[in-house]
């Protein structure tokens, strides 16, 4: 695995609320870089996060959990869709539930 990497993908709503899959550091990177707002103090240190995880001064990791509290912060992350279908699932197997 290279050493920029992610161990889980941080997964993003963009756009148009798009899902969009953020594996690396590099990849959140070039999203924050192209973040509207370029004054926000939450980007500004999720950025120095990414650069120091770039340049090898902290790990990955470190810079993923700056980011997701980034995208937290912005209500970005897209919701986890596996809870939501074995909910579905589990209603519509139901009779009584409708």
């Amino acid at each position: 695995m290279k050493p920029d990497m992610f161990d889980k993908p941080v997964k993003i709503l963009l756009g148009l609320g798009i899902p969009t899959e953020v594996n690396s550091v590099m990849h959140a990177y070039q999203i924050l870089m192209e973040w509207r707002n370029q004054h926000d103090p939450a980007r500004e240190l999720a950025l120095k996060a990414c650069r120091a995880a770039l340049i090898g001064d902290i790990d990955a990791q470190t810079a993923r959990a700056v980011f997701v509290a980034f995208a937290e912060r912005h209500d970005l992350l897209a919701p986890e869709t596996g809870g939501l279908l074995a909910e579905r699932s589990k209603r519509s197997s139901d009779p009584h539930i409708r």
